[in-house]
């Protein structure tokens, strides 16, 4: 790495003003701190330096999906395999889904960061470190069939339309890697939804006869009382939790999907005040329906809920955006369990829509800084008349 520090240091000259290829400064400087810490100083004041910048920050809660992301491979073959009726072991079955997920973080990283890196030219920034997690949370929350153009287009319009034009990382008010899901959702619903796109090959018809690819969701919608697979195997707890079932590439296990939030949480960077308050908001809105009951859908338990879906991911990686969350402490609670309640009511109440993770953060997106302003504002007034009681004691 020393050899690697002197060879940049060496040629860094080229890309400040005055070099030849000054133009290019905010590029090199991208994959500079990329692969080094920052060596930039302050020149006054005091101030607290730690090794962690954002880049490193970006890069743990990579590091943090990564277990969603293999397992993701793996279901991914399983699933495919198991609609052809064939056993396979494991390494057959994980290349299999690797070479179906892997042109999509591809497409997804090639399309957003050409975009980020030309915004950076333009205006002469620093290229911004957000896109490092979008790129990947983008292939993790679509279906592994989606068509890799619908993925580049989705991508351009969550960074161009749902960030760059906010003002770049930190100024967008909706969470991109949802932004551009709920592009292709409503742009492109046949292939984001239905029975054929949670499976790979499945819609060229390479499958047993009558194999099904609904989700648990989608059975639920239409009324049914046993949730099983294609093969008309009923889907157990295990099945569930592990995440051996149809769904989008990142979002089947919630097993994978918890290791990342003990990541997030014990390098500090997830607010676990949010991801608890998702689960509690989904839980409380859970049993209220159960009280009920009056179709199916609403006879899934509570706790299922919990692990069906996208709700779990979108818990962990999505409602916990720093950006695009509630920044005040109690703002946290009320926001993360407003999401929960939304999440479960819009998913069982909307027979149109069979899941409602991605609506729920969305639109909380844009409630968060309303919950901000009356936490701040209800502190102000709490401590107003902490004064007045202490001036009339006087």
């Amino acid at each position: 790495m020393k050899a690697l520090r002197n060879y940049i240091d060496k040629i860094k000259p080229n890309f400040q003003k005055g070099g030849k290829f000054e133009k290019l400064h905010s590029t090199f400087d991208a994959f500079e701190t990329f692969l080094f810490v920052p060596n930039k100083v302050t020149t006054g004041g005091a101030h607290i330096r730690d090794a962690v910048d954002m880049k490193r920050t970006m890069a743990l809660v990579v590091l943090a999906m990564v277990p969603a992301l293999l397992f993701g491979v793996w279901n991914t073959g399983h699933q495919h395999f198991l609609a052809l009726g064939e056993v396979k072991t494991f390494w057959p079955v994980f290349w299999y889904g690797f070479l179906q997920v892997f042109p999509i973080i591809v497409v997804s990283y090639v399309t957003g960061l050409g975009i980020e890196f030309a915004f950076a030219q333009v205006r002469g920034h620093e290229v911004n470190e957000g896109f490092l997690v979008t790129g990947m949370l983008i292939p993790l929350v679509v279906p592994v069939d989606v068509p890799l153009w619908m993925v580049a287009v989705a991508t351009a319009f969550a960074v161009i339309i749902g960030k760059e034009v906010f003002g770049g990382t930190g100024m967008n008010i909706l969470n991109p890697a949802l932004t551009a899901r709920a592009f292709l959702f409503f742009a492109y619903p046949a292939e984001m939804s239905g029975d054929k796109v949670w499976i790979a090959g499945l819609k060229n018809g390479v499958a047993l006869d009558g194999f099904s690819g609904e989700t648990i969701l989608a059975q639920a919608a239409v009324g049914k009382t046993a949730f099983t697979n294609g093969l008309d195997k009923i889907y157990t707890t295990a099945d569930m939790f592990f995440g051996t079932i149809p769904g989008s590439i990142g979002e089947t296990s919630t097993l994978a999907i918890l290791i990342g939030a003990a990541i997030l949480i014990f390098t500090g960077i997830g607010s676990w005040k949010i991801m608890s308050s998702v689960f509690a908001g989904g839980l409380f809105m859970g049993l209220i329906l159960n009280l009920f009951a009056i179709n199916t859908y609403m006879e899934i338990p509570a706790w299922e809920h919990l692990m069906l879906g996208g709700f779990a991911f979108g818990a962990v990686f999505m409602a916990t955006d720093p950006v695009t969350a509630a920044q005040t402490e109690k703002g946290k609670y009320i926001y993360g369990f407003l999401v929960g309640i939304l999440a479960i009511l819009v998913r069982v109440l909307n027979p149109a829509y069979p899941e409602g993770m991605m609506l729920a953060i969305l639109l909380m997106n844009v409630f968060a800084p309303l919950i901000d302003h009356y936490v701040v504002e209800a502190n102000i007034k709490r401590r107003l008349k902490r004064v007045k009681a202490n001036v009339k004691e006087v």
